[in-house]
């Protein structure tokens, strides 16, 4: 008997020494922590801050996620033009945790916020300042490029071999497995999106533009200037003269904004509506998220910008 209770306690401190070395790793978005869930398949799955619907551009920090930041070992994130909520905290980290701004790897391709017209940033009096700050600062979706998908992969997979040599083979192996996926992704996307390509269509914020540039996509302007506030009354009137006058095929809200100032915008006018989620807000997280999430984009485009 106490050789079997000996037995019993040797297997749960192996087990718990084997917890203890887990690699902790977090990521401030859905897509990112899909992406960092793929490399780390079979080694552990890496937590995630923002979950459910909620939106990166108007989060804020609960202390049960600046308890997961303490614990963390290695943090993925945008970079501060992205996630602004997180610029503080991740600053008062120190040297505790490896801090990696993935717009910052080499070779990602970056894009500037779209300004004038209908994607102009101001309300009625500053729109040439607003869009003027906006011109210099960075689109934060770069998930959505195909090309930006490989790179991200490929600093997720240095980064975690850095930190956790003993499963650098797994990591390696994960990635290659990862780039084989995400190329049929990009030729499938390609294929769906080939017959409504140049078709014009308006977003309800601007969140979508590397997919667009990735696919030939036609979005003109967005509804919502800014996604931290509602639309003003000036630009709604514009739009909406805009859809009617333009022949725009569809406008899609957002799934974590109310539809129906959308379907006002649409009202007397041949236009259809549908939703994007570029963030994949109603997705449940892990490995596939991000495949489906650029599938779900490509789908929604089709069915709504396809004649009937």
């Amino acid at each position: 008997m106490k050789a079997l209770f000996g037995a019993l306690f040797v297997a749960v401190m192996v087990v718990g020494a084997a917890d203890a070395a887990t690699l902790r790793v977090v990521t401030s978005v859905k897509p990112l922590q899909s992406l960092a869930a793929s490399i780390m398949e079979g080694v552990a799955v890496p937590d995630v801050l923002i979950k459910g619907g909620a939106s990166a551009h108007a989060y804020s920090l609960r202390p049960s996620d600046a308890e997961i930041l303490n614990r963390a070992e290695v943090i993925f994130w945008i970079g501060p033009s992205f996630e602004i909520f997180l610029e503080r905290p991740l600053s008062s980290l120190g040297s505790k945790a490896r801090v990696v701004a993935l717009a910052e790897a080499p070779g990602m391709k970056i894009m500037p916020l779209r300004t004038g017209g209908l994607w102009s940033r101001g309300d009625d009096h500053n729109e040439s300042h607003a869009d003027s700050l906006a011109a210099s600062r960075a689109d934060g979706h770069i998930w959505l490029d195909p090309a930006n998908d490989k790179i991200i992969a490929a600093q997720m997979t240095a980064v975690l071999s850095a930190a956790d040599s003993a499963n650098t083979t797994r990591y390696r192996q994960n990635l290659a497995a990862m780039n084989l996926r995400l190329d049929a992704l990009d030729q499938e996307l390609r294929r769906t999106l080939a017959p409504v390509k140049e078709k014009p269509f308006i977003v309800f914020h601007d969140a979508t533009q590397y997919f667009e540039a990735s696919y030939g996509l036609r979005a003109m302007g967005a509804v919502a200037a800014d996604p931290d506030r509602p639309p003003g009354a000036r630009r709604l009137a514009q739009i909406k003269d805009d859809i009617a006058d333009k022949n725009f095929i569809c406008v899609f809200a957002d799934p974590q904004f109310e539809p129906k100032l959308v379907r006002t915008l649409i009202d007397g006018s041949a236009a259809r509506t549908g939703i994007l989620d570029p963030e994949g807000s109603t997705l449940a997280s892990g490995p596939e998220l991000h495949f489906n999430l650029m599938r779900g984009l490509a789908d929604n485009l089709v069915r709504c910008l396809t004649t009937p």
